[in-house]
């Protein structure tokens, strides 16, 4: 029996980190995806490593990023996300539990390279997330951004 929750849990897993990817590169960079699904943990953590680069439109000079928190409102319960690059970091908080409405843009003015965006939950509970992220040049031209999963647990 452990073994068929295991199974059907880590297909589900590869699922969603499957859309969370799939939406990131078929969109203009932003994905969803559910935050501890099974809704114990209070340390769930979504790690996505952002390289940001010169696609012809120019060298990259920040990340913007915003999260928004899709679920239903539970006090308390809130979404997080940082950037961290190097010795520089910004974060920001989905302020309203459960209102469907992103957070204010955030920007970390780190250069070219890859950083961290890394989303959290204050508290134990399953979140349905969506984060929007774009590489700009000093222009706030968008430029070459491309992700990778880092950490979903």
């Amino acid at each position: 029996m452990q073994n068929r929750f295991i199974s059907k849990f880590s297909i589900r897993l590869y699922l969603t980190l499957y859309l969370l990817v799939h939406a990131a590169s078929s969109s203009a960079h932003g994905g969803g995806a559910t935050l501890d699904a099974a809704g114990v943990s209070r340390t769930f953590t979504a790690v996505v490593l952002v390289s940001c680069f010169d696609d012809d439109n120019g060298p990259a000079e920040n990340l913007i990023a915003r999260v928004r928190d899709n679920s239903p409102p539970v006090p308390g319960l809130l979404v997080n996300l940082q950037l961290f690059k190097g010795n520089k970091a910004i974060s920001i908080t989905d302020t309203v539990s459960g209102d469907a409405d992103y957070s204010p843009y955030v920007t970390l003015h780190g250069g070219p390279g890859v950083y961290y965006m890394i989303i959290t939950k204050t508290d134990a509970g399953a979140r349905s997330v969506d984060a929007e992220w774009h590489c700009q040049t000093v222009d706030n031209i968008h430029t070459g951004t491309e992700i990778s999963i880092s950490q979903f647990n």
